[in-house]
């Protein structure tokens, strides 16, 4: 009879064989949880980025909102140039004006680029979960634009508030004489008086004004890509803050000079000291008054401000959020 070899030399007359092993039961498919893409690191980064650049150039703001209403009424002021307006808000009432409204834009910035940040990264995470390649230029579109609304739902009333106590210039230095003595204020006092509507006033141009942050994102997300495949590194490489820079202020001037009408739109829509019955009839009225110019009111010291803030907010953002997503990992 044959033998078989068994460890430790020995030898053995085999057995009758064995049954195959049973497989082993499916698994049950993982449960897949539904924020496993939201990342707070994403939302601290773009809050910090928005809230700093905000402080920073405040003023250039303001100074653009006050040309976007500038549709002739004889209680505006009048402002030869962006140097002018300045010097004239600084000598009426001081540094202080300068940063009249600060504190909803602040809150707004933070809020709005942090949100914004938070839901895109989301959406776009979601959307590339199984793929091995990112989003297209298309799809970036649309990511940028859902982001958009989302972040606009939460973020309308401040800005309302903000253009609010921007505009209170008829009161000079003397605080009794303002409309609105602050934030919380200004909040409680339109909507007491003006009800849900008057807190989401310009919602609709500014839901447009999606299109803004959209296109600025697929252009930014479409230079990084196309400038990572220029030098042959991974799609989603890290850049420097030199690079990120660059892409930003490109990204941020294209967007503005395609969408700057809906600000215009939106600001007029907003302001205390006129009334329009919706966006048509300021569309209509601008048009009629001001023609092609009066919808590009305060671009320049737009341009001026914006750039500058989308390059600090991106890099605040880029660095804030590696650095917390690389301490996160132990990294």
């Amino acid at each position: 009879m044959d033998s078989a070899a068994v460890p430790g030399g020995q030898r053995r007359c085999p057995g009758p064989a064995s049954p195959p092993a049973a497989p082993p039961p499916p698994r049950a498919p993982q449960e897949r949880s539904p924020f496993r893409h939201v990342r707070y690191e994403n939302l601290v980064g773009g809050l910090s980025g928005g809230v700093l650049s905000t402080l920073v150039l405040h003023p250039l703001d303001l100074v653009k909102i006050r040309f976007a209403v500038s549709d002739g009424l004889k209680l505006r002021p009048k402002y030869n140039g962006i140097l002018h307006c300045l010097a004239t808000i600084w000598r009426e009432d001081g540094f202080r004006g300068l940063y009249r409204g600060v504190t909803p834009n602040v809150w707004g910035a933070g809020a709005s680029w942090g949100l914004y940040f938070y839901f895109y990264n989301a959406i776009k995470a979601y959307k590339t979960e199984d793929r091995l390649e990112g989003l297209g230029a298309t799809e970036h579109l649309v990511s940028a634009a859902e982001a958009g609304a989302m972040t606009l739902c939460i973020t309308n009333p401040i800005w309302v508030t903000k253009t609010r106590l921007v505009l209170q210039y008829e009161a000079g230095i003397d605080s009794s004489k303002r409309q609105y003595k602050g934030m919380l204020d200004a909040l409680i006092k339109i909507y007491k008086y003006e009800g849900i509507r008057g807190l989401y006033k310009g919602f609709v141009p500014g839901l447009f004004g999606t299109s803004h942050g959209a296109l600025q994102f697929m252009v930014y997300e479409e230079l990084k890509t196309k400038y990572n495949r220029y030098k042959n590194r991974q799609f989603d490489l890290k850049l420097s803050a030199l690079e990120y820079i660059t892409m930003a202020a490109l990204s941020k001037i294209f967007a503005v000079c395609a969408t700057y009408p809906y600000q215009v739109v939106r600001a007029r829509l907003q302001d205390q000291h006129n009334r329009y019955s919706g966006v048509v009839d300021v569309i209509r009225r601008t048009w009629r008054k001001e023609g092609v110019h009066g919808f590009y009111k305060g671009i320049v010291p737009n341009v001026i401000r914006v750039t500058p803030a989308c390059c600090i907010t991106f890099v605040v953002y880029e660095k804030v959020s590696h650095f917390l997503i690389s301490l996160k990992n132990g990294g």
